[in-house]
C-alpha cells in the first residue's frame, strides 16, 4: 500500500472513530447546556481552532468571489441548516428512529452523484453495500423505534430533510470544491454556523438552564477540535481523493463507534442485534469496495 493510499485509509478509520465518539460529547454536554447553545459554541470555538491552524501552517485564506460565496453555501446548508434541523428533531422522536431515518444520506449522495457527477461511478455493489448497510443500522436500532405519524411527522420530515440537504453539499464540494484548502473551506463556514447558532439559542432556547460545568466545558472544547476540526479537514480531503459514495458510507459506521463506545464506557447494554447490525455494515461496506479492492489487487499483480 502506498502512502496516499495507507492516509485514505487511515483518514477513513480517523472519522469514523471521531464522529462516533461525538454522540457520547454530546450527550454529557447537554446535560449542562441547552443544545443549540452547545452546538454554536462547539462551532465558534472550532473557528478559532482554524484560524491558530491556519496561521502555523501559513495557509492563506482564499477570498476570491467564487470562495466567498462557497463559504456561504457551506455555512448556511453544511452546518446551520442541517446541524439545527437535528438538534430540533431530537427533541421529540428517540434516538434510534433518528439513526434509521438519517441513514439515508448515502442513498441520496448516490442520487445527487448519479445526477451531477456523471464521471463518479456508482456501480452495483456500492448500491448493494449501500442496502446492506442500511439493513444493518435498521437491526441495530429496531428495538428502538417507536412513532406516531401523526405527532412526528414534522420531526421526521427535518431529520429527512437535513441528511438530503448534507448528502447534496457533500457532492457540490466532490464537483466544485477542489480548489479550495479543507482549512480554508471549513473557517467562514463554522464561524457563520457557530454566530447563527448561538444567537437562535439566546432568542428562544432557555438561558437559565446553562451551566458552564467541567464537563459541558471539556465536551464543547472536545467537539470543537476532535469532532469538527479534524474530522471535517479529513473528510473533505477524501471527498476530494475517493470516491463520494464510499465517503458517505462512513455514516453507517458512527452509530456503530456510538453503541461500543457507551458500552465500553457507560456500561450501556450491547445486544446480539448489534452485533448482528454491526456485521452487516462492514460487510455492506466492503461489498461497496469490491470494485476498488479488484483493482488495487490487479495492479499490485501486474506490479509482482
Amino acid at each position: 500500500m502506498n502512502k496516499e493510499s495507507l492516509n485514505i485509509v487511515l483518514g477513513y478509520v480517523l472519522i469514523c472513530l471521531l464522529w462516533g465518539s461525538t454522540w457520547l460529547a454530546i450527550r454529557v454536554g447537554v446535560a449542562d447546556l441547552n443544545p443549540i447553545f452547545a452546538a454554536g459554541l462547539r462551532f465558534l470555538l472550532a473557528s478559532f481552532f482554524f484560524f491558530l491552524l491556519m496561521k502555523i501552517r501559513r495557509i492563506k485564506l482564499q477570498t476570491d468571489s467564487f470562495a466567498m460565496k462557497f463559504y456561504m453555501f457551506m455555512g448556511f446548508f453544511s452546518f446551520v441548516i442541517p446541524f439545527g434541523l437535528v438538534y430540533w428533531a431530537e427533541q421529540y422522536i428517540p434516538s434510534g428512529l433518528t439513526s434509521v431515518i438519517f441513514a439515508v444520506f448515502p442513498f441520496v449522495v448516490i442520487i445527487f452523484s448519479y445526477l451531477m457527477i456523471p464521471d463518479e461511478t456508482i456501480g452495483v455493489f456500492k448500491i448493494a453495500g449501500t442496502l446492506l448497510g442500511f439493513a444493518g443500522i435498521y437491526i441495530i436500532f429496531s428495538s428502538e423505534i417507536s412513532m406516531d405519524i401523526s405527532e412526528d411527522i414534522w420531526a421526521m420530515s427535518a431529520i429527512l430533510l437535513s441528511a438530503a440537504i448534507q448528502a447534496y453539499v457533500v457532492v457540490v464540494v466532490k464537483k466544485k470544491g477542489s480548489g479550495l484548502h479543507p482549512l480554508s473551506m471549513n473557517l467562514i463556514p463554522v464561524l457563520i454556523a457557530g454566530v447563527s447558532m448561538v444567537i437562535l439559542a439566546l432568542l428562544f432556547e432557555d438561558t437559565s438552564r446553562i451551566q458552564f460545568t467541567y464537563e459541558a466545558v471539556a465536551s464543547v472544547v472536545y467537539l470543537g477540535f476532535f469532532g469538527t476540526v479534524l474530522t471535517f479537514t479529513t473528510y473533505y480531503w477524501l471527498i476530494k481523493k475517493i470516491n463520494v459514495v464510499i465517503v458517505s458510507l462512513s455514516a453507517f459506521i458512527t452509530p456503530i463507534i456510538a453503541i461500543l463506545l457507551g458500552w465500553i464506557i457507560l456500561d450501556e447494554k450491547f445486544s446480539g442485534n448489534d452485533l448482528l447490525g454491526a456485521a452487516l455494515v462492514l460487510f455492506g461496506i466492503l461489498v461497496a469496495n469490491t470494485r476498488g479492492l479488484a483493482k488495487y489487487y490487479k495492479s499490485k499483480q501486474v506490479m509482482s
